[in-house]
């Protein structure tokens, strides 16, 4: 299973609904990276993404987006190929 990444604040529903639809596709592990604690990190996941809005979901080196992102690529069926590649 490839690592996750997610880049989270405290009070965010979508950070946890993402949590949730991740953890329900086997994923054990969520390396979270909290924002709103560590303003570098934001900034650094703006760098990265060029979006300032949280979840930022990374699965292995790929940049995924969103919750939305992350709903809709579970919909066309690419998200459980993209956790299992090797």
């Amino acid at each position: 299973m490839q690592a996750v990444k997610m880049y989270t604040t405290a009070v965010c529903p979508y950070c946890v609904r993402a949590k949730q639809i991740l953890k329900m596709k086997g994923v054990a592990q969520i390396e979270e990276v909290r924002v709103d604690v560590n303003p570098d990190e934001r900034m650094k996941m703006m760098e990265i993404t060029g979006r300032r809005t949280v979840p930022q979901i990374f699965i292995g080196d790929t940049h995924v987006g969103g919750h939305d992102d992350l709903v809709a690529l579970d919909a066309q069926g690419g998200l459980m190929p993209l956790l299992q590649a090797a």
